[in-house]
C-alpha cells in the first residue's frame, strides 16, 4: 500500500448534509463487486441458475464502512456478500456490508454501506489494513 492510494476526507457532503460516519474516511482507489443474486447451490452449468453481480467504484473508505458508486438503486438495510480490491493488496476483502442509505448521483447511485462484523468474512484484516493506510510514515 503506497501513501499516494489514499488521502483523508472528501469535500462533498455523502449524506445530503448529515454526515453519521462516526471514523476518519480515506478516499482510496479501490473497487467492490457485490453479489446482488446468489448462484443456485449445485447448479453448475443450468442455464439462467448463475448468480448475479455488480462491480462499482468506491469513493471513500474507512474501517466500518464504504460509499461508493452503484449503477443501480440499492435498498437501505439490504446485505449483500462483496469483495474489495484495495491498493496494493494482492488478495480482495471478502466481507458483508449492509446499505444505510442510497441517493442518486450524476451517474447512478451513491451509496452508503457498513461493514457487517463476522468471523466468516476478513473484517479483521479489512480493519488492519485500513489502520495501516491511516498511520503516518
Amino acid at each position: 500500500m503506497k501513501d499516494t492510494d489514499y488521502t483523508f476526507g472528501t469535500l462533498e457532503d455523502p449524506a445530503g448534509g448529515q454526515d453519521n460516519r462516526m471514523q476518519y474516511r480515506l478516499t482510496a482507489r479501490a473497487q467492490i463487486t457485490l453479489e446482488l443474486e446468489a448462484e443456485y447451490p449445485g447448479s453448475e452449468g443450468i442455464p439462467g441458475s448463475t448468480g448475479r453481480e455488480m462491480a462499482c467504484d468506491i469513493r471513500d473508505i474507512s474501517a466500518s464502512g464504504l460509499c461508493l458508486l452503484s449503477e443501480e438503486c440499492l435498498s437501505a438495510g439490504a446485505l449483500y456478500p462483496v469483495s474489495v480490491s484495495l491498493g496494493n493488496h494482492e488478495e480482495p476483502f471478502v466481507l458483508t456490508v449492509e446499505v444505510v442509505w442510497c441517493r442518486p448521483e450524476r451517474a447512478g447511485y451513491l451509496v452508503g454501506v457498513q461493514i457487517v462484523e463476522s468471523a466468516q468474512t476478513a473484517y479483521v484484516e479489512w480493519t488492519e489494513a485500513v489502520a495501516s493506510a491511516m498511520e503516518t510514515p
